[in-house]
């Protein structure tokens, strides 16, 4: 962008670390790339229109220093992008955009604001009627945005023709037609628009950096969008809906979308060329196409890269083949969605694989000198304690070199946010009750226990997990005495919990 020349679009990153991660959010949590900002912009530029990047997250900019900040770029349009650190995490942003999106309106009232993003996505409408935003968009955001940039260029109030849109008319909430999904991300999208980043700001996740590696400079990307597979705690897919119906998507199918092999190492070659080493693939299955695995593998090792990766697979879609070149490649750990113990429990909200296959698998990945991460869940709704204690002790048993242990929450854009509105049952009074680690957190209620209860054992499990003298000896083994000092560290901050939960 030329100096003095008007701007288009900045894309605002909004900041709620501290208070969605608590003590946490000082210096254990990952400050992340915002992924799908950087897309945008990517996409939005490649149509001529020039952008801007204020990452409030990463700059630790409070909701009136970020409002100040619009205020001095005066752009076209502001868009407040909410998403989280995976796509489970949109909700727990949206106190935070709220803030952003008051302080703009409060200092520039005649600033054009629109959210965009997966909560937003998930519920649009309920978006527009509590936010002061003068839109939303309703599906993955990019059409929305350069046809809102054209419609604002062109000094246009008509935006019939803006798809996927929410706005209101006399105060009454409209909506458009909607856009469909990008096909080509290769000539469209390519990639994220790094030259609007500064990767030094940005932190790795404590664990991806056990051993003491350093955390900074760190980047995250995706080679793929969406997710084939339907479990029904998950939102992944919630941007992407209106796009799929839109572009002839059968409704029981996910849509999977690949960036080439040339694409996704053209990126990581600007990463490492800018000294990042940190390298989260945040696609939510990575490990699930060997052709776009190996294929990848293959381009980081032929160009000499020194990485340090993570990213998420299954128990079922890793297979021998891929594990060496993955290890060659600087994937260093492995992020298994275990969920719980129960196969009962588990076949009830779609997530099926034998449990001989987990423990044979999370063997296999190690013996190829890969860490893992194991994600567990308690409070799916067929739990009650004999099977939370039956996941807690899976746990224990696997001894995973990290273990995220999380409650159960029914998100927007998940079938289990659609079942418990359908049902009555007890949602968070504020997005902000979304967040894991929050003072307000309330998961859902199981058939069998309460809220608190749920919380209760989470919490529990946690300490019992991070103190346990098993787990301790092998994270003294593999990482060293100065891991394990860091770790009981870690499990010494206490998470505040709202008594009422």
């Amino acid at each position: 962008m030329a100096h003095g020349a008007p701007l288009d679009l900045v894309l605002i990153n909004p900041s709620g670390r501290r208070r969605i991660y608590q003590s946490l959010g000082a210096e254990l949590a990952a400050i992340e790339t915002p992924v799908w900002a950087g897309l945008m912009a990517a996409f939005v530029r490649r149509r001529g229109f020039s952008i801007a990047m204020v990452d409030a997250n990463a700059e630790e900019l409070g909701p009136e220093e970020t409002a100040a900040r619009v205020e001095e770029l005066k752009p076209l349009l502001a868009a407040i992008v909410v998403y989280g650190h995976q796509p489970s995490a949109s909700t727990q942003v949206m106190p935070a955009a709220s803030l952003v999106c008051n302080a703009i309106k409060d200092r520039v009232p005649a600033q054009k604001v629109i959210l965009v993003g997966g909560h937003v996505a998930a519920l649009p409408e309920l978006t527009l009627q509590q936010e002061r935003a003068d839109f939303v968009a309703g599906g993955e955001g990019l059409y929305t945005l350069v046809d809102l940039l054209a419609a604002l260029t062109a000094r246009s109030d008509d935006w019939s023709k803006v798809r996927s849109l929410w706005y209101r008319d006399a105060g009454r909430p409209r909506r458009t037609m909607a856009a469909p999904l990008l096909k080509d991300l290769d000539d469209e999208m390519p990639g994220i628009a790094w030259d609007l980043f500064n990767v030094n700001r940005y932190r790795a996740h404590n664990w991806h950096c056990f051993g003491g590696l350093e955390r900074q400079p760190y980047a995250a990307l995706y080679t793929t969008l969406g997710c084939p597979y339907t479990c029904t705690f998950c939102c992944i897919q919630a941007p992407f809906k209106e796009g799929e119906k839109q572009s002839g998507h059968r409704g029981s199918a996910n849509s999977y979308r690949y960036w080439s092999t040339e694409t996704v190492i053209r990126q990581l070659d600007l990463l490492a060329e800018q000294g990042v080493r940190n390298i989260k693939i945040a696609d939510e299955m990575f490990v699930l196409n060997p052709r776009h695995v190996l294929g990848i593998c293959n381009g980081i090792i032929e160009h000499r890269h020194r990485f340090n990766i993570w990213a998420y697979a299954r128990v079922d879609t890793v297979k021998d083949t891929m594990l060496e070149k993955l290890k060659q490649a600087g994937v260093s750990w492995l992020a298994f969605g275990i969920e719980a113990a129960s196969e009962h429990v588990r076949a009830d909200v779609r997530k099926g694989y034998g449990q001989e296959d987990a423990a044979k698998t999370i063997e296999r990945v190690r013996a190829a000198g890969i860490n893992v991460i194991a994600n567990y869940i308690f409070g799916l709704p067929e739990d009650d304690l004999r099977t939370m204690q039956a996941t807690l002790d899976l746990a224990l048993d696997l001894n995973c070199e990290f273990a995220n242990l999380y409650c159960t929450m029914a998100y927007p854009g998940s079938a289990l946010y659609d079942q418990a509105a359908r049902s009555g049952w007890k949602l968070p009074d504020s997005w902000s009750g979304y967040s894991q680690h929050a003072v307000d957190m309330l998961p859902l209620p199981t058939r069998h226990l309460s809220a608190a209860e749920v919380i209760r054992f989470r919490d529990q499990a946690f300490h019992t997990y991070f103190s346990h003298p098993r787990y301790l000896e092998m994270v003294a083994r593999k990482f060293g005495e100065e891991t394990v000092r860091h770790i009981r560290a870690m499990a010494s901050h206490k998470l505040e919990r709202r008594e009422s939960a």
